[in-house]
């Protein structure tokens, strides 16, 4: 099958049945991420950005979760940043990033500014372009790490995810699309992605670029400007990336994840709650030392005295330590003032995290640590060697991604309204149109 063929002809219902509940699940992930980061630092900023500099033109968007009406290029930018300033979103092994940050803010602008046109969208058909996008952009993703010599930020790739779900939406021809296709890649923001994590700051894994990159794509094709062809579809040697679409899905491959924070430092999390559970006797008064064992890129994370929101995401010692301290991780201990925080801090200070040369080699395939905790009495607690909560092999189940959502929402929102999106979202495979859905994400 051909990727036009694929764009054009899917539909919901050919979609196997787990990926289907996993698209509507990551939809919902998604904007429980989305709401919890409403009222954060980043993204303050980045809407009063959007508002200044993208007014509603012919086209009209309203901003995630706000309601005032933007461009959708500014959309797009809005809610990119936002989702990728709460780092709670799912993401993908091979890929070594993610899809959905990107995907599911640039076609909610998209399915917005066709609302605002007069054209009704049905829910599946929202669902479908979803699919396509999440798998396309996985896709890209896999082929731009099998040929790219530096590790990018997803923005990189995941526009051509958003090329191909709004493709689907907008109808665009293969000529089109092709050209489409040429324009997100050659503008993609190839972003190198160790930086953030040496220096993190809002700019983050590049979602807001990639959503602007594949929206801006879609219309400049439909005005008729050309692209070169995008190699990371078109080469030979990514061939094989794409040559079983439609038979085996990427998108069953992600993992979720249950604390806002990098991927990198989840297993440790993970391993640090276990053992919690396992030892009453691991209270943050009685702890002499933390020891982590991990991977390189995970050992470069660091972060045990953040300055803000951003090195304290893009930590590990800093979010270890609030688990340590608090017994959770959500926005209340990554964002705000517990960044500051002496109990927290005081723990972190305790924590080393150092490199394991049999976890550097399993990485990016698995992402593991070891956790080791020291007590003042000389008791020591280890862990084994740790995969994440969330993992296809430790799937989250659907009791503790509500529980999530309701965690990362209800920091901005009322239980009725958190009651309100998580019924539009378990109702929108069969809604004749997305107006409720839409009203209730992108109104205040």
């Amino acid at each position: 099958m051909s990727l036009y063929q694929f764009v054009k002809e899917l539909t919901f219902a050919d979609v196997p049945e787990h990926t289907r509940y996993l698209v509507g699940t990551a939809l919902l992930d998604i904007l429980g991420v989305a709401a919890g980061a409403q009222k954060n630092h980043t993204t303050e900023c980045v809407k009063n950005y959007a508002l200044a500099h993208y007014p509603p033109a012919r086209l009209s968007s309203r901003l995630l979760f706000d309601g005032r009406p933007v461009h959708p290029l500014g959309a797009a930018w809005f809610g990119g940043f936002t989702i990728d300033s709460l780092d709670a979103h799912e993401g993908h092994f091979t890929s070594k990033g993610h899809a959905g940050a990107t995907v599911v803010p640039a076609l909610l602008a998209l399915v917005d500014a066709c609302r605002d046109q007069g054209r009704s969208i049905t829910g599946a058909e929202f669902l479908t372009a979803l699919t396509i996008a999440y798998e396309t952009g996985l896709r890209a993703g896999v082929a731009l790490m099998d040929t790219a010599s530096e590790y990018h930020a997803s923005g990189a790739f995941s526009g051509i995810g958003v090329v191909c779900g709004g493709a689907r939406l907008l109808g665009l021809s293969e000529e089109q699309f092709l050209h489409a296709l040429g324009i997100a890649e050659y503008f993609g923001p190839r972003c190198p992605m160790m930086r953030l994590v040496d220096f993190p700051s809002m700019l983050r894994d590049a979602h807001g670029a990639g959503a602007h990159a594949g929206l801006n794509a879609l219309l400049m094709a439909q005005a008729g400007i050309t692209g070169a062809p995008a190699e990371t579809v078109e080469m030979e040697r990514v061939r094989h990336c794409w040559q079983d679409l439609g038979k085996r899905w990427e998108i069953d491959a992600q993992y979720f994840k249950p604390w806002p924070v990098c991927r990198w430092a989840q297993p440790a999390l993970t391993a640090a709650t276990a053992l919690l559970a396992e030892h009453p006797d691991i209270v943050p008064e009685a702890i002499e030392r933390v020891e982590v064992q991990t991977f390189h890129e995970s050992v470069r994370l660091q972060g045990h005295m953040p300055a803000n929101a951003d090195e304290a995401q893009y930590g590990l010692a800093f979010p270890l330590a609030a688990l340590l301290t608090r017994g959770q991780v959500g926005p209340n201990e990554v964002t705000g003032n517990a960044i500051h925080a002496d109990d927290i801090l005081a723990i972190s200070r305790r924590i080393d995290i150092v490199e394991a040369d049999d976890l550097s080699a399993r990485f990016p395939r698995e992402i593991l640590s070891r956790v080791s905790i020291r007590l003042k009495d000389g008791s020591r607690f280890d862990s084994p060697t740790t995969a994440a909560k969330g993992d296809p092999q430790t799937a989250m189940t659907q009791s503790e991604f509500r529980a999530k959502f309701t965690q990362l929402a209800s920091v901005n929102f009322n239980q009725a309204r958190l009651d309100a999106v998580m019924a539009v979202v378990d109702e929108l495979p069969q809604a004749a149109d997305c107006h409720a859905f839409l009203q209730q994400v992108l109104s205040h």
